[in-house]
């Protein structure tokens, strides 16, 4: 991988933490970003002006993009590039089954590989190393990306060979996240209602048949201490949930719990557009009181 050129485009929150971890594991990267690359660039990587100077000079390219009509966009501008040397786009974008599959078959004409790659774990994960990664696509693909996905995935999943397998890893796994959050929001707002002391009841919770991430993570260090910081937004939350939603109306399974996470994610965001999704707790706390 010492040779190899490799293209980031998308430096977002996610984004440019995940290049900065590339570029200190001694990869040569090239980067470029629609809202201004050389104010998001990390040090030491070469900035580029459009699409087509990562498609001219880079083998792989990896994606961090906001949706699926902003993957599809990237992946037409490569294909459009007349001196092409990309021959695989890993894209660590969140944006549903059947777009995924789309851009699998966009890229294939003309032989270029995709591979499907969504990423958890929000900023403090990207800037640490340690998200977790859904990797779907062609093993081979994956075995040759993977020395470079380890630069910010500490723990790298291998989930099926068909593009789209691991977008619904993701959507799944933010599902049981969002419930989590939203399910004991609801419970310890119940709970400090009735004079409870939320720090109490948050170690009973991990001592008990009650824990799950939001108690052993997202209450103890976001939501008590009132930093509010997990790096991930209600809006990007929500449409995950949304993205899960479409995809289970699709098959026998029922989306009852899904639907009523959803209706309260949406609700959340029409009150608190762009928080920080921990705050969930206060807008529970908001709604009991309205209601």
């Amino acid at each position: 991988m010492d040779n190899t050129k490799i293209g980031f485009v998308g430096l977002g929150n996610m984004g440019s933490p995940m290049a900065t971890n590339v570029i200190n594991a001694g990869l040569e990267l090239f980067v470029f970003d629609a809202a201004g690359t050389a104010a998001r660039a990390p040090r030491d990587a070469h900035i580029m002006e459009d699409i087509k100077s990562i498609a001219t000079n880079c083998e792989i390219v990896l994606l961090s993009l906001p949706d699926g009509d902003a993957v599809a966009q990237v992946a037409r501008q490569i294909l459009a590039t007349p001196q092409l040397q990309t021959r695989l786009v890993v894209d660590h974008s969140t944006i549903g089954v059947d777009a995924a599959r789309a851009n699998h078959l966009l890229l294939n004409t003309k032989k270029i590989g995709y591979l499907d790659a969504p990423v958890s774990g929000g900023t403090a994960g990207a800037r640490k190393g340690t998200l977790a990664l859904m990797a779907s696509g062609d093993q081979n693909f994956f075995n040759q990306a993977d020395p470079i996905l380890a630069a910010f995935a500490k723990n790298r999943f291998y989930i099926g060979s068909e593009p789209g397998q691991g977008q619904a890893m993701k959507l799944l796994n933010n599902f049981l996240s969002a419930t989590a959050m939203t399910a004991t929001s609801e419970a310890v707002a119940f709970g400090d209602a009735l004079g409870l002391d939320p720090r109490i009841m948050i170690d009973v919770f991990n001592a008990s048949s009650g824990q799950n991430t939001a108690t052993s993570d997202k209450f103890p260090r976001r939501i008590l201490t009132e930093t509010f910081d997990a790096g991930f937004t209600v809006d990007l939350l929500a449409k995950d949930v949304s993205l899960y939603l479409e995809e289970i109306s699709k098959g026998p399974s029922q989306a009852i719990i899904a639907k009523s996470v959803g209706s309260v994610l949406k609700h959340m965001l029409s009150k608190m557009p762009g928080v920080d999704f921990t705050r969930i707790y206060q807008f529970t706390k908001e709604q009991a009181k309205v209601d």
